[in-house]
């Protein structure tokens, strides 16, 4: 079987590249720019420093802020007509997974219009045609959503968050510049940071894992487990290390897929409203714990990327703790909680069936089931 390998059509990686936008706008012809950015990215002046290049360069564009975190069904509906009032031609996106992920629909939905009911994109939607043209500009050292082929959506009517995996989403070129992650604070850093090590991880142990998206996921879990700390202490090191880990991760997983520790976390945000990155952090070490009889060597692999000394000389058992505990140790390291007392009792069965239904959840290197969600679930009780 063949492996299929999706990536931007080009990216820039470092310190100024937000001054590469106007030229590639330009260089392909678009005549006005829709930007999406989230409303405190507007706010605090982080999505200026890109419209001021537009219009230093003379290029018109519109705004679209109207993009809640965990953003929703409405969101996109409302940024579906936004756009067509802005006759534009093509998306500019500023921010992180909520801002990545409404244009992705918004440019899915304006070329597909089919799909307007937004529902209907859940799983692998058959869209025929690619989506409007995106250059995507991530904020945050996480989602890595500039360069993958899904994005999430949330239905507050059903209490539900949605997966919607299309190629047709890829943003045509990425600018990954660390300057526009150093206004973030610490906990969104270090949250996005544990979603992306959590991508890192699930992508190296899922179903669909090879050899070269291994190489990605394991340099990732390194960059990361070297840049976290820094980055959430906002060195220039720790910005730049997890700007590159984030997007390596990314690279990775779009191609191969999740697992539990994603349609858990998918879940407690919808419910909750738990920040996804949070949700990850919380949950990858119970869920690694979970997995780890169906990981064969790989937990190795995970601690000597993070730096465990001596993980030869360990037994199976003991590398497979080793890895374990240095990931929960980096997340208490960077004050991501343990437990989350929203959580009620009497919701574990629908967040476990909601869970299981999640398009992550097959990815899992170990097959699961409703009630094994729930005992996972129970765990996060303070």
């Amino acid at each position: 079987m063949a492996n299929r390998f999706v990536l931007n059509t080009i990216s820039y990686h470092g310190s100024g590249a937000i001054k590469e936008i106007p030229g590639e706008l330009q260089r392909r012809g678009y005549k006005k720019i829709f930007v999406c950015s989230d409303p405190d990215l507007v706010k605090f002046g982080v999505t200026a420093k890109v419209t001021d290049e537009l219009d230093a360069a003379g290029i018109a564009w519109s705004l679209y802020s109207e993009i809640k975190p965990n953003p929703t069904i409405q969101n996109v509906k409302d940024g579906v007509e936004a756009f067509k009032a802005a006759e534009a031609d093509a998306i500019v996106t500023i921010g992180g997974g909520s801002s990545m992920d409404t244009a992705k629909a918004i440019g899915i939905i304006i070329n597909n219009p089919e799909f307007a009911d937004v529902r209907s994109l859940e799983g692998v939607a058959p869209t025929k045609k690619p989506c409007v043209p995106i250059l995507a500009v991530p904020t945050t050292a996480g989602t890595a959503a500039e360069v993958t082929i899904n994005y999430v959506i949330t239905d507050v009517e059903r209490k539900r968050k949605f997966v919607c995996v299309d190629p047709h989403d890829m943003p045509v070129v990425a600018i990954v510049d660390p300057d526009m992650m150093s206004s973030m604070p610490k906990g969104l850093t270090a949250s996005t940071g544990m979603d992306a090590l959590t991508h890192a991880i699930e992508g190296y142990i899922t179903k669909g894992a090879w050899e070269m998206t291994d190489m990605f996921h394991l340099k990732a879990i390194e960059l990361i487990s070297k840049s976290l700390r820094g980055a959430v202490a906002n060195t220039k090191e720790g910005r730049e290390g997890m700007a590159l880990a984030q997007y390596i991760a990314g690279m990775g997983f779009s191609n191969v897929g999740l697992g539990i520790a994603h349609s858990m976390a998918h879940t407690l945000g919808a419910v909750y409203d738990t920040p996804h990155g949070v949700a990850c952090a919380m949950m990858l070490p119970i869920v690694m714990e979970y997995n780890a009889e169906c990981t064969g060597e790989k937990y190795r692999e995970i601690a000597r990327a993070m730096g465990v000394e001596g993980v030869d000389a360990m037994s199976q058992d003991e590398y497979r703790k080793a890895a374990v505990d240095a990931v929960a140790k980096l997340s208490v390291d960077v004050g991501i909680p343990t437990t989350l007392p929203a959580l009620k009792e009497e919701d574990l069965p629908f967040l476990a069936e909601s869970a299981y239904a999640d398009a992550c959840r097959p990815g899992n290197p170990k097959d699961t089931n409703v009630e094994d969600l729930k005992a996972l679930f129970l765990r996060l009780k303070a």
